[in-house]
């Protein structure tokens, strides 16, 4: 790093960073979870058969589709669109609410097919997934909290300076969550 950057790109840097050693760190948690997961598929109660209801599929594509618009909506910004941006940024909260409302249908129909998550009629394997989706579900929360945030901020015309570090992080923040949810539906889909 160069002694003589401006303070505010030392502090860039050092957002950027830190965002990096958030992912990383989740990305830790959730590598640990997963290996957990391959190790306990070696055991006895472990159910084999279960397959994740189209529901989640549903939510996959969703969470997929509101990449792209939040991308859209960070191209928007960086155009000086406002209004665009702000559309964008209202579809990308629509379609969150989407993925977690189809999240739900998904465990709704696997409590169906009589595979509990708690209790006597609960199992290792069902636990684990339970586990996987709501503490991702956990982070798309905060995920969406930071689209408020950048949402109310182009309401203030807080991006018509050009300065779009706090809208280029939050997109980067929401793609890995977005990467994050499909390689846990991947995993869970195919291993085993």
């Amino acid at each position: 790093m160069n002694t003589n950057d401006s303070l505010e790109v030392k502090n860039n840097r050092a957002k950027k960073m830190m965002l990096w050693f958030g992912m990383i760190s989740m990305s830790m948690t959730f590598a640990g979870l997963t290996s957990a997961y391959v190790v306990s598929s070696s055991r006895s109660d472990w159910i084999q058969q279960i397959e994740l209801p189209f529901a989640f599929t549903l939510s996959t594509l969703l969470i997929i589709f509101s990449s792209g618009s939040f991308y859209g909506a960070l191209k928007m910004i960086q155009s000086q669109k406002i209004k665009a941006a702000q559309g964008l940024l209202m579809l990308t909260l629509a379609i969150a609410i989407g993925f977690i409302y189809f999240q739900f249908q998904g465990f709704a129909a696997i409590i169906d097919q009589g595979y509990y998550f708690t209790g006597p009629e609960s199992s290792i394997t069902t636990s684990y997934l339970y586990v996987l989706v709501l503490l991702h579900l956990l982070h798309l929360t905060a995920g969406i909290v930071i689209v408020l945030n950048v949402f109310f901020k182009t309401l203030k015309g807080k991006y018509l300076d050009g300065n779009t570090l706090g809208f280029e992080l939050a997109v980067t923040f929401w793609h890995f969550l977005d990467l994050l949810w499909v390689y846990l539906f991947l995993f869970v889909s195919f291993y085993g």
